[in-house]
């Protein structure tokens, strides 16, 4: 179950990585041609170039937000642990 908080703190990650990951998009194929990537062996790769730009957007979507989501995690403070950890277990430790 999601609370106001918790989506507002998604949104807060989710929309400043899909501006950033569009930045990144642009600033990743303003100097590299799709058409002429290849996989690690040598092999081109198969797709067109829009399907390549969608792949790439969303592996730049999902690190960015995965770095953001961390600084979330990591700015929290043991009083706002451990007031979550009260409510899933209040007998907890005995």
């Amino acid at each position: 179950m999601t609370t106001p908080s918790t989506q507002v703190s998604a949104m807060v990650v989710l929309w400043p990585a899909f501006l950033m990951a569009g930045v990144m998009e642009m600033l990743v194929f303003a100097l590299v041609d799709p058409a002429s990537l290849r996989w690690f062996g040598g092999v081109p790769l198969e797709l067109s170039p829009s399907a390549v730009y969608t792949a790439a957007f969303f592996v730049f979507w999902s690190v960015i937000a995965v770095a953001g989501l961390l600084v979330l995690l990591l700015e929290r403070t043991p009083d706002d642990l451990n007031v979550e950890a009260r409510r899933s277990a209040p007998n907890w430790p005995r």
